[in-house]
C-alpha cells in the first residue's frame, strides 16, 4: 500500500445500531402516505377495515433514508413480537420514516405532524392517539406534539411516548467522535457525527479530532426551540421506557482501559481508551503514517460505563479497524451506554457522575418530567423490544 494512500474504513453507524443481516422484507402495508420529508407505513388493527384505534411511532437517527423492513424486524423479530401483539389488539400501527434521518430534528417534525393529521382526519371512531418513537424519534414527536399544542391544533392524542429516547442527550465516547474526524479517507464517519441530527442530540460533542468538548450550538438552538413551544405536550399522558436498568448499575465497562489498541498498520500506535473522570484524561492517541493527534477531556463523568441503552461502540470500531492492520479491542469494552437512563427517564443531568449512577429505584416520581416510566432489569441493547418492556407499553394503551 503506498504511503500516500490511507486505507478506506467500511462506514458505519456510531449513533445507531447495526442492521441485522439478511433481513426479511417487512409485509406489505395496508397503506402508504407521503409526508414532507418522509413516509408512513399503516398497518391495520386486526379486525379493522381502515384506520380506528392508530399509534404513531417514528424511526430513529442514522443516515440515510428510513428502512422499513428494518423497523418491522427491529419491532417485530428480534425478541418481542410487538407489531403482532399491537394489532392482536386492535390497533393499527403506523411507522414514520424520514427520508433523511441524520436531518434537523426540527425539519424532520414537519413529517411526524403531517403523519398525526393525516390519522386524525382518516380515524374511523374517537380512540386517542398513542404517538411516540423511538430513539430521536421520541424527540422528534415531542417536538412537534408541544408545537401543535402552542399553535392550539388538536391532535387528539391521548398518549406521547419516548423509547430510550435522550431527553439529556447521547452518549458517543469523545474518544470515537476524535476517530470518526481522523479517518481522512473515509469521510462519510465526520459527517455523520457533524450531522444536524447528531449535533442536537449528543451531549458533548467535537467537531474536528482536536476540538473542545462541548454542547454544540445546534443542541443549545434545539433545547431552546423546544422550551419555546412549552418543552412537553401537555394533553397527553407522558411515557418513557428506558433499555438501561434503574438500580444505579453500570454495565461493568471500567474507565481508563485501552479498549481499542491498533499495532500494525497505516494506524499503528493508535489506542481508544474509556471515558475516566477528572482533568487532563487522554482518552485517544491517534496515529497515521502522516498524522498525530491527541484527545483530552476534562470532568466529564464515566459514561461509558453508566447504566443505559448500550451500543457496540468499540467493538464495531475495533472490527472495522482490522482491515488496515493488527487490532486489540478489550474484552468487556465492546458495548458501551449510549443513553443513560436518567437521559430516557428525563429525570436527572449527565454532569455528574452521581447523577449518572443514581439509583432510580429511590427517587420520588415526582423528579420525573414524564408521568410513567420503565426501565429494564438489565441494561438492554438501545431500542431492543423486549417482553419486559413491550408488554408494559401495551398495558397503558389510551382507551
Amino acid at each position: 500500500m503506498p504511503d500516500q494512500n490511507e486505507p478506506v474504513i467500511e462506514p458505519f453507524g456510531f449513533l445507531a445500531p447495526p442492521p441485522a443481516p439478511e433481513i426479511p422484507a417487512a409485509p406489505t402495508p395496508d397503506e402508504t402516505w407521503p409526508l414532507p420529508g418522509g413516509t408512513a407505513w399503516v398497518y391495520y388493527g386486526e379486525r379493522n377495515e381502515g384506520v380506528a384505534r392508530p399509534v404513531i411511532l417514528s424511526d430513529g437517527f442514522n443516515t440515510g433514508p428510513s428502512s422499513l423492513k428494518e423497523l418491522y424486524h427491529g419491532l417485530e423479530r428480534t425478541g418481542y413480537p410487538f407489531i403482532t401483539e399491537l394489532r392482536r389488539r386492535g390497533r393499527d400501527l403506523i411507522l414514520i420514516g424520514y427520508d433523511e434521518r441524520s436531518g434537523s430534528i426540527l425539519d424532520n417534525a414537519q413529517a411526524a405532524t403531517a403523519c398525526i393529521m393525516r390519522a386524525r382526519a382518516e380515524q374511523l371512531g374517537d380512540t386517542r392517539l398513542l404517538v411516540g418513537g423511538f430513539s430521536m424519534g421520541g424527540l422528534v414527536t415531542r417536538y412537534a406534539l408541544a408545537r401543535m399544542e402552542m399553535q392550539r391544533i388538536d391532535h387528539g392524542v391521548g398518549v406521547y411516548l419516548s423509547y430510550d429516547s435522550p431527553h439529556r442527550g447521547a452518549w458517543i465516547p469523545i474518544a470515537l467522535q476524535g476517530l470518526a474526524h481522523f479517518l481522512k479517507a473515509t469521510p462519510q464517519m465526520s459527517q455523520q457525527i457533524n450531522s444536524p441530527a447528531a449535533r442536537q442530540l449528543l451531549w458533548r460533542h467535537i467537531e474536528t479530532a482536536d476540538g473542545t468538548p462541548r454542547q454544540d450550538p445546534l443542541r443549545t438552538k434545539f433545547l431552546e426551540e423546544l422550551d419555546r413551544v412549552g418543552s412537553w405536550p401537555r394533553i397527553p399522558r407522558l411515557l418513557a421506557v428506558a433499555n438501561g436498568t434503574g438500580n444505579g448499575s453500570g454495565n461493568g465497562v471500567k474507565p481508563g482501559v485501552d479498549a481499542i489498541k491498533v499495532t500494525s498498520g497505516w494506524f499503528n500506535g493508535t489506542t481508544l481508551r474509556t471515558q475516566s473522570a477528572g482533568k487532563d484524561q487522554e482518552v485517544a492517541r491517534l496515529k497515521g503514517l502522516l498524522s498525530e493527534k491527541r484527545v483530552v477531556t476534562n470532568d466529564l463523568p464515566e459514561l461509558d460505563g453508566a447504566p443505559g441503552g448500550t451500543l457496540e461502540s468499540f467493538g464495531i470500531a475495533g472490527s472495522k479497524l482490522k482491515i488496515t492492520g493488527k487490532v486489540d479491542i478489550e474484552p468487556g469494552t465492546e458495548s458501551i451506554c449510549f443513553v443513560p437512563s436518567v437521559s430516557a427517564l428525563a429525570v436527572r443531568n449527565l454532569d455528574q457522575q452521581a447523577d449518572v449512577y443514581t439509583d432510580l429505584e429511590q427517587l420520588s416520581p415526582d423528579e420525573f418530567e414524564v408521568d410513567d416510566y420503565i426501565f429494564s432489569s438489565t441494561n438492554t441493547p438501545h431500542s431492543a423490544m423486549t417482553e419486559e418492556l413491550g408488554s408494559w407499553i401495551l398495558d397503558r394503551l389510551p382507551e
